[in-house]
């Protein structure tokens, strides 16, 4: 899915224009990554829960030449369905 095809959902379902479309799509996308900064979570009901998780530093291997490689700590964002959405997909 991409910010695109969810613009051209919220543009027939509302029947509004493009533009007012796309500024909507990116009003939402923005609304979940503030959530998410500030509070390191986001649920939507019947869909699933984004949670941000903190990744300790490691290494690893560089696939192309095989040598080790550190990689830094950091933060990533894991996705879990609801029951509901499983029992749909």
């Amino acid at each position: 899915m991409s910010k695109a095809f969810l613009a051209s959902v919220l543009q027939d379902s509302l029947d509004c224009t493009g533009v007012g479309a796309n500024r909507a799509a990116a009003a939402v996308i923005d609304a979940i990554v503030h959530e998410l900064k500030t509070t390191g979570g986001f649920t939507l009901s019947s869909f699933g829960t984004f949670t941000v998780k903190k990744t300790k530093a490691r290494k690893a291997l560089n696939p192309r030449t095989g040598e080790p490689v550190k990689v830094k700590a950091g933060k990533t964002v894991r996705f879990k369905a609801s029951p509901s959405l499983k029992k749909e997909v």
